[in-house]
């Protein structure tokens, strides 16, 4: 009966739309990753890891509330995320790419469902912020709310996973999406903050570095690879 009531009241209803509204808008990156790193399995293995990796990504995001601002006030920390993010994205556009030239074999499961997990651990950390912003400290509105999103995620991954069969050129600006919210990342260190206050052109410079590195990174391995097999042939 308490249960009922809860979603009786106004208040509570707001508090989840408020969340689910949220999360729709910070998923559109975590789509673009879920997509990239479930994209070379075959069709069945992708819908367990979209499924596998958007249920455990939202998740994570639950227990990330309860420690996301104290996070981000450990010096260092959001550096060390971007560049993790940089290294996901490269990773993700050199196997594209590889794919295409080389015909390695499909990406496992599991690989995929880490991928997933490490890139939405680093770049949910600043976002959940305001999820649990919106929750007020009401941990089944915060749940429920999140939980809600699942399909949203699933849905909005398994669409791009068809875009990116379609228009391959998605994959790339994917990658790049990936290093752009990497080098935002870093630029929103401790570390940094400071500097970054004092000049405000350098949030938008970290951001597109960062998306010009993880294309040049995806380029200088798939030629890396491309030499590697002209020499074992």
């Amino acid at each position: 009966m308490d249960f009922l009531q809860t979603f009786q009241n106004p208040d509570f209803l707001v508090g989840l739309l408020k969340i689910i509204w949220i999360n729709i808008l910070l998923s559109g990156d975590n789509a673009v990753v879920i997509a990239l790193a479930a994209r070379g399995l075959p069709p069945a293995q992708q819908k367990k890891a979209i499924f596998y990796g958007s249920g455990a990504a939202v998740f994570l995001r639950i227990g990330l509330t309860i420690v996301a601002a104290w996070l981000l006030e450990l010096q260092g920390l959001q550096i060390i995320g971007g560049l993790l993010l940089l290294w996901i994205g490269a990773q993700l556009l050199a196997d594209e790419e590889e794919g295409e030239d080389e015909g390695h074999e499909q990406s496992n499961l599991m690989t995929a469902v880490r991928t997933i997990l490490i890139a939405d651990l680093v770049m949910s950390l600043d976002n959940v912020i305001g999820v649990a912003a919106a929750a007020k400290g009401d941990q089944l509105l915060l749940i429920i709310g999140l939980a809600i999103s699942i399909p949203l995620v699933i849905f909005g991954s398994s669409m791009m996973i068809k875009l990116m069969e379609r228009f391959p050129v998605i994959i790339t600006l994917g990658a790049a999406l990936i290093g752009w919210v990497g080098g935002e990342t870093v630029a929103s260190d401790v570390l940094l903050r400071d500097f970054a206050g004092e000049n405000h052109w350098f949030h938008m410079t970290a951001a597109a570095a960062g998306a010009a590195i993880v294309l040049a990174w995806g380029k200088f391995m798939e030629h890396r690879h491309k030499q590697e097999a002209t020499e074992q042939a």
